[in-house]
């Protein structure tokens, strides 16, 4: 049967949800209220969030991780690790001052010292970091709690870079730990977040372990998002990893598990009938989905064998595979950046709507040089939106005329393959899907996907001058007008060049028993606030 047909048939008649899968944990009743059991949208299979950008590695990564600022549900920058700012009146020298009493869970205390290291690893590898490293003269300590960053020209976007959600975040780690070379993993988890890592638990593929961090000072202001205070209510959180969703549905009812990240559309029904789980829409601001192509190596290094993707790929096909028939879940595109927001834009975005060309897409491709060589496409199967896109990709490109190799694989290892630069035959790839949160993509600031820098550029590696030059336009406009003309290039610039092939917006659900309290709707999981009766 169907996946689909399986799951409304079997489950709404309580096959699974009554069989008790999972044994149930052997926790003493006090420490049960006490531990939050949470499955997370995929495994923790590595856990560097400066070297990657998985969110799951970035949603483990806020919990053990400091940021000196946080971006609040109106995507502000809020002091978080920092007490003051000062910067001079011409802009370019930014002055910072760390909060009295923040420590390591090592029980170091957090010196500027740490601060330097750690922004000159993130700066490497983010977006925004590069931008200011490209204009810094100095970035140094003062004393333990001072450090001074100089700049050749202002960059007025320095708060948001420090305090946005979007990987790689800027996390704060001990000196020691962020000397390593910022495309190596490092080893060593110690942060100064209000959880820390508890390693000798760490089993991958399987669970992920959490405790209460007692030395943590947080905030007093209220909490939003990644700022304001965050009070932790629970001693553990164990991520505990179930890829597949007909398991994770039956632990949730059946009470085994507290909190699912990302229930799909098709269970929904079933756990809103369940009158101890509570179930909604995670992120109002929801997520764009992305087919990323390899723009170093044939047929994708030419720019007609890309918009031969643009013409043939229809967003509905993608968004019906992950969502169902719900069409409130769901948008098509005609551009990249988040539907409903202000800059949101469908400037020269024709090709990705309307009619799709099946054979305009072959020919295109003819022309682009393709000669039925294998296509890597690289399909996590434990990540069910990757999967979803997968499948409706490999019939997709199979009718444009496209020798598919199907690479059915897990998130983890995309996350490391999609890495690598080298040739799809000898490790590499043509293809990989994701997916972007709204929060992420509401302007070029954060959207490390709309990067067409080359070598700098995220996965895919593309190099448009076109598209760099609107997104500076954007970073120096004085207005919205301004900003909106910049997008409009942008967005042009973005699908002429093929830059990568929106799969469509769509919501996510979260689910939780009735007995947790204080989650709430975010591009990520927050587990400070939240409680367990």
């Amino acid at each position: 049967m169907e996946r689909r047909s399986f799951l409304k048939t079997g489950l709404a008649g309580g096959v699974l949800a009554s069989t008790g899968g999972l044994a149930a944990p052997a926790l003493a009743q006090g420490t049960a209220a006490r531990t939050l059991r949470f499955v997370p949208q995929a495994n923790l299979a590595n856990f560097d969030p400066i070297w990657g950008s998985q969110y799951v590695v970035r949603n483990a990564s806020l919990l053990v991780w400091d940021t000196l600022y946080g971006v609040d549900a109106e995507i502000v920058p809020r002091r978080q690790m920092v007490e003051a700012e000062e910067v001079s009146g011409d802009g370019l020298v930014w002055t910072f001052r760390l909060r009295p009493g923040l420590k390591f869970h090592d029980n170091e205390p957090v010196r500027a010292r740490d601060v330097v290291a750690s922004l000159n690893r993130w700066a490497v590898r983010d977006p925004m970091g590069q931008m200011i490293r490209a204009q810094q003269n100095e970035l140094v300590a003062v004393d333990d709690r001072t450090f001074r960053w100089s700049l050749k020209k202002p960059y007025p976007k320095m708060l948001l870079a420090l305090g946005k959600n979007n990987a790689p975040c800027a996390f704060i780690m001990p000196e020691r730990i962020a000397r390593t070379d910022p495309f190596q993993q490092i080893t060593e988890y110690v942060g100064s977040g209000p959880f820390r890592f508890v390693r000798e638990e760490w089993v991958p593929g399987a669970k992920a372990v959490f405790a209460k961090f007692d030395g943590y000072v947080s905030r007093d202001e209220a909490p939003s998002w990644l700022a304001g205070a965050k009070r932790v209510l629970v001693d553990r959180v164990e991520w505990v990893v179930m890829p597949d969703p007909a398991t994770a549905s039956a632990a949730l009812q059946n009470g085994e598990v507290d909190w699912w990240e990302n229930p799909i559309a098709d269970l929904v029904p079933i756990l809103k009938r369940n009158r101890n789980i509570e179930v909604d829409i995670a992120d109002p601001l929801g997520n764009v989905g992305s087919f990323r192509m390899n723009h170093l190596h044939p047929p994708f290094n030419d720019p007609r064998a890309r918009r031969a993707v643009l013409m043939a790929l229809r967003q509905e096909d993608y968004m019906r595979a992950l969502v169902g028939e719900d069409q409130s879940l769901w948008k098509e595109m005609g551009g990249f950046f988040t539907p409903g927001t202000s800059l949101y834009t469908e400037a020269g975005g024709e090709i990705l709507k309307g009619r799709r060309d099946i054979d305009g897409a072959r020919k295109l491709l003819a022309e682009a040089g393709y000669g039925g060589q294998p296509i890597t496409l690289l399909v996590a199967q434990d990540q069910p939106i990757t999967k979803a896109f997968g499948d409706v990709s490999a019939d997709l490109l199979k009718q444009i005329g496209m020798n598919v190799d199907f690479v059915a694989t897990d998130w983890g290892t995309v996350g490391s393959r999609r890495a690598v630069k080298a040739p799809p035959g000898q490790g590499g790839w043509h293809i990989f899907h994701t997916w972007h949160a709204g929060a992420d993509c509401i302007n070029p600031a954060p959207y490390t996907a709309m990067r067409a820098n080359g070598d700098a550029a995220w996965f895919g590696w593309p190099k448009s001058d076109a598209i760099e030059a609107a997104r500076d336009e954007w970073f120096a406009a004085s207005d919205l007008a301004g900003e909106k003309a910049a997008v409009d290039k942008m967005n042009a610039a973005a699908v002429d060049f093929g830059l990568f092939a929106p799969t469509g917006f769509f919501l996510s659900y979260q689910a939780w028993r009735k007995n947790i309290s204080g989650v709430v709707k975010a591009p990520a999981p927050f587990f400070w606030g939240v409680s367990k009766t």
